[in-house]
């Protein structure tokens, strides 16, 4: 039997205890709150119906029951009745069932009943606004009670300080989906499971951080359009459109959706905490899943439409900043600490190492859509106490013409740095012009951290992300490919600033394979050894292709899941990526916490970086093309560690001609080793570490036409 007794305020959402669950939801403008139990999560009746009585279940705007006799694993979803006064802003509608805000859990694995939400607008209003009918819950997921308690076996966020991170970003599922997966030892196919079966790879390749795309709750079959070639239906597969912060995708989970989800993820992380690698999370809280005025209402609209969203001078409508409808009043104070509750709620009870901010300049809009010098959230992330050691990155843009790289507010955030992965592109593509700009991103992009007092691993270097090509389509396609996506090829980026080389797409010419291969090798070495923090996107380590769609939304099928036969087909570019990733890691010239100065700190003449053309002399910035060389001076006074490091002399020819490149002398009793040249194949391409071949010559080396070549002195 259950009893009800009124409750408290907090916290928020849905909190079991030693007598039953505590349920409190903030809704300013509601008259009516019902509470809706249910036995299963299938169930289209409620088992109980729990009406609060404003006099007794409300505190200021805060709707609080206490429901003894319940506890973890109960369903539940809510009734909510007030004004439907749309050019006012309000929106309640009881015929909507909706979720909590913060649920911990939504019940999945099953098709949303999206159109039994959708209707609410002027243009087809319901007509019976009162209590008088449960609608059928059976096509909405619900809502799940979740215990906190978990056996971490001790771990903790690792806090690996951001400039030794090398961030590998992946979908979840599409890691593992693929069936070669299996010979990754993968039998959990596309869950969280089967990414923490993937460590051992994660560890032999490197790298010290997984971002993952979205994992928080959201409508896989969203979109309506099927592909317009084979007429399979679309599903939103990359997953930008959350519903429920809180809650883990429930399809994600080998174990089952109906609260195993939160168990399976947190095993996940600790497993991976176990090998070393942290966890960062994508985060949209720049618009939900509830689209515009005629989209669907799961939850925020109908709790609060006019204090979630930022409305229109039309109250009816919204204000569309994000290409998906609506955007979230993120710095509402309610929206704000819903914010950082969340954000809290994954770092203490989640044990999640960081965040990414999808389209992060919302955050810095006011309730009339204004960018805001000094935006409450963004700072309040910043300094909030419990997030302290968490990292925070931005996409420092948004889809309304904001655009914030190198001067994203707050103090600490990183960003991503798209600078950073234009002018790489440009550079080895042959663009005139783009030498210089690639020595700035070579040496952490001072033009854009160093004036607010940020640090080169402030910037988050990438040359490829989920959002765009992959490495290998970069270098294999001119033109994007997205027919696939039922839009007509107009979504995606046009400027890829990509190349083909000769053929669009696939070719079995040698010749246009070798110099594809080289240009692969060339991108990774100027990921990895800028200074920065690199992301490399999960798959480019294999040459990993979508066919030449850079918008891959939509594609929940093989154009996306990570084919790993490739593992072998490829092994010379992951034989490369993992050396490089192990070269960066062991030698702090490359990540060293403050940029360069051209100074010679230490007073050993040698400047801690200096710049040369290819005929060994003074670089003149006005006439560079195409080719430059850099010495790195390796001392610990210059690199800031705690330990000398080999000095490196770097040189990059992207012209479509061979030439020779005059190498300036090495330390006293040191010489020359060759470590890396990309025009060779493997493994004479990158030599094991102690094995360096000395140069025969040691003031010239000639680079063949689109190559890379690092030396260090030993």
């Amino acid at each position: 039997m259950i009893a009800t007794r009124a409750g408290e305020p907090l916290p928020l959402g849905a909190t079991p205890n030693d007598h039953g669950v505590q349920f409190a939801v903030f809704s300013r403008h509601a008259t009516g709150v019902e509470l809706l139990l249910f036995a299963d999560a299938q169930e289209g009746t409620p088992t109980e119906v729990i009406r609060l009585d404003p006099r007794e279940n409300r505190t200021g705007d805060i709707w609080h029951v206490q429901v003894d006799g319940i506890g973890p694993g109960q369903y539940y979803l809510y009734r909510v009745s007030g004004p439907y006064e749309p050019r006012r802003g309000h929106r309640y509608n009881p015929n909507k069932l909706l979720l909590d805000p913060y649920t911990k859990a939504v019940t999945g694995a099953f098709i949303w009943n999206l159109a039994d939400a959708r209707g609410y607008d002027p243009a087809s209003p319901d007509k019976d606004l009162s209590f008088s009918k449960i609608p059928d819950a059976a096509g909405m997921p619900k809502c799940i009670v979740i215990s906190d308690v978990f056996d971490w076996q001790g771990d903790r966020p690792l806090n690996l300080p951001l400039r030794h991170s090398v961030i590998y970003e992946t979908h979840l599922r599409g890691l593992t989906l693929h069936p070669s997966s299996k010979g990754m030892g993968v039998k959990h196919p596309g869950t969280f499971r089967g990414l923490a079966e993937m460590i051992p790879y994660f560890r032999e390749l490197g790298i010290t951080a997984i971002e993952l795309l979205p994992v928080h709750e959201f409508d896989l079959y969203e979109v309506q359009r099927s592909n317009p070639v084979s007429g399979e239906k679309l599903e939103n597969y990359w997953g930008y459109s959350t519903i429920s912060f809180f809650a883990p995708k429930g399809s994600y989970a080998s174990a089952g959706a109906r609260g195993q989800q939160v168990v399976e993820f947190k095993e996940m992380v600790r497993e991976l905490h176990r090998a070393g690698i942290e966890v960062i999370l994508d985060m949209v809280f720049n618009h939900t899943a509830e689209g515009n005025e005629l989209g669907p209402t799961l939850c925020f609209r109908g709790w609060d439409n006019s204090i979630y969203y930022i409305l229109d001078q039309d109250r009816r409508f919204y204000k569309n900043y994000t290409g998906c409808g609506n955007t979230l009043n993120c710095n509402h104070p309610i929206v704000r600490s819903l914010i950082i509750d969340c954000l809290r709620y994954w770092v203490v009870e989640m044990h999640v190492d960081g965040f990414r901010f999808d389209l992060g300049s919302v955050l810095g809009r006011d309730s009339r859509g204004e960018l805001m010098e000094n935006p409450p959230v963004v700072e309040r992330i910043a300094e909030d106490p419990v997030l302290r050691d968490t990292k925070i990155v931005a996409e420092a843009w948004d889809a309304a013409g904001a655009y914030q790289v190198g001067s994203f507010p707050g103090g600490r955030w990183a960003e991503w740095n798209d600078r950073f992965r234009d002018h790489v592109r440009r550079f080895w593509r042959g663009d005139p012009g783009f030498t210089s700009d690639l020595a700035t991103r070579l040496t952490g992009s001072a033009d854009l951290y160093l004036r607010d007092g940020r640090k080169p691993f402030h910037s988050i270097n990438f040359v490829t992300s989920h959002d765009g090509f992959t490495l290998n389509d970069l270098v294999s396609y001119s033109q994007k490919h997205n027919e696939a996506n039922g839009e007509g090829n107009e979504d995606g980026h046009d400027q890829n600033y990509s190349a083909n080389y000769g053929v669009e797409g696939e070719s079995e010419d040698p010749a246009i394979q070798e110099i594809r291969n080289r240009q692969v090798k060339n991108f990774l070495v100027t990921l990895l050894l800028s200074l920065g923090t690199p992301m490399l996107l999960g798959g480019d380590e294999l040459r990993r292709t979508q066919k030449g769609n850079n918008n891959a939304y939509c594609q929940n099928n093989e154009i996306s899941w990570f084919d790993w036969t490739f593992r072998d087909e490829h092994a010379d570019i992951l034989r490369f990526c993992r050396l490089l990733i192990a070269f960066r890691k062991t030698h702090p010239a490359f990540h060293r916490p403050e940029f360069y100065s051209g100074e010679d700190r230490d007073r050993n003449s040698i400047p801690d970086i200096t710049w040369f053309d290819e005929r060994g002399e003074k670089m003149d910035w006005e006439k560079a093309e195409g080719c430059l060389a850099y010495r790195l001076d390796g001392s610990k006074a210059e690199i800031d560690a705690d330990r000398d490091d080999n000095d490196f002399f770097v040189m990059f020819n992207s012209l479509e001609e061979d030439r020779e490149f005059v190498i300036c002398a090495p330390p006293d009793g040191k010489s020359w080793h060759l470590a890396i040249d990309t025009a060779l194949s493997s493994p004479q391409d990158f030599l094991d570490p102690g094995r360096e071949r000395p140069l025969a010559g040691q003031d010239r080396y000639t680079l063949v036409t689109r190559s890379a070549v690092v030396l260090l002195a030993r």
